[in-house]
């Protein structure tokens, strides 16, 4: 299996206007939010580097969501469905993208670790549906962002 059921982590939910959905998200389903994270970030696009403010906060509350700021003119805009990827754990984000263009997933963009091995990747099918694989090393740090508690 490819990308197996209990990896899947997370439901990422991208959005133009960050704090009205959050707000949202609270007072409607009752969301509690982890730390808030801002940087300046380069993500891969199949055209090149291209550098942005990256802003995103996971929430404490499970099933667990991601919240992203758009970013116009890559893959992170709103989706029409209001879901824009299923994000799972990948201990080889390499690999398993190769796995995925081979079955015809394309792949959208993509970061990388400090030693320049994948950190995450989008893949889109043409059946509508996105995924994140997100690399294990990088799962202590993630977890930290829900684990501390509100605004942690």
């Amino acid at each position: 299996m490819l990308l197996p059921a209990r990896d899947q982590y997370h439901v990422g939910i991208v959005v133009d206007d960050f704090e009205v959905a959050r707000d949202f998200l609270t007072e409607t389903c009752g969301y509690v939010w982890g730390a808030e994270l801002r940087l300046e970030y380069t993500m891969d696009l199949p055209d090149g580097p291209f550098t942005c403010e990256h802003r995103l906060c996971y929430s404490v509350t499970e099933p667990r969501l991601e919240l992203i700021r758009a970013i116009p003119g890559t893959p992170m805009e709103p989706s029409s469905s209001g879901l824009h990827h299923v994000g799972y754990w990948c201990p080889d984000v390499s690999a398993t993208s190769a796995a995925l263009l081979a079955k015809g997933w394309a792949w959208e963009c993509g970061g990388t670790l400090p030693d320049g091995s994948p950190a995450w990747a989008y893949h889109f099918n043409p059946a509508g549906v996105r995924i994140e694989l997100v690399s294990t090393e990088m799962r202590q740090g993630l977890e930290s962002l829900w684990s501390g508690g509100p605004g942690a």
